[in-house]
């Protein structure tokens, strides 16, 4: 993959911190993996459209209409993994562990509804 493409600089931190919880859950989404990975393979090349589109000079409008899907389909995915976090990882938690659980929960749905700007 070439550099230019790579995602933004704040997404590997985001990725890294949460490592130690990644690993405790990995299973919470196991069973949409495959549906996940063709959703982000889909925004992959949604993403690389609109890089194409953008080279050629398209009109601002149709690169707009384009984003916008991308948007909708990387925040039907983020739901979907949401889900799966609430059913296996809150729903899932220990006694001991559910008031962690749902302070996680909190933290997740805040990033995960935060805008830009």
């Amino acid at each position: 993959m070439n550099d230019s493409t790579a995602a933004p600089d704040a997404a590997p931190d985001a990725i890294d911190s949460a490592a130690p919880d990644a690993t405790r859950h990995s299973l919470s989404y196991a069973q949409d993996k495959a549906k996940i990975l063709n959703r982000l393979r889909r925004l992959e090349g949604q993403v690389r459209g609109v890089q194409r589109m953008v080279e050629n000079d398209q009109y601002c409008l149709d690169v707009l209409t384009q984003l916008s899907a991308i948007i909708a389909g990387a925040r039907a995915t983020g739901l979907l993994l949401l889900e799966d976090h609430i059913r296996g990882c809150v729903l899932g938690a220990s006694e001991d562990g559910r008031e962690a659980a749902l302070s996680e929960l909190t933290d997740a749905i805040e990033r995960f509804t935060r805008t830009v700007g």
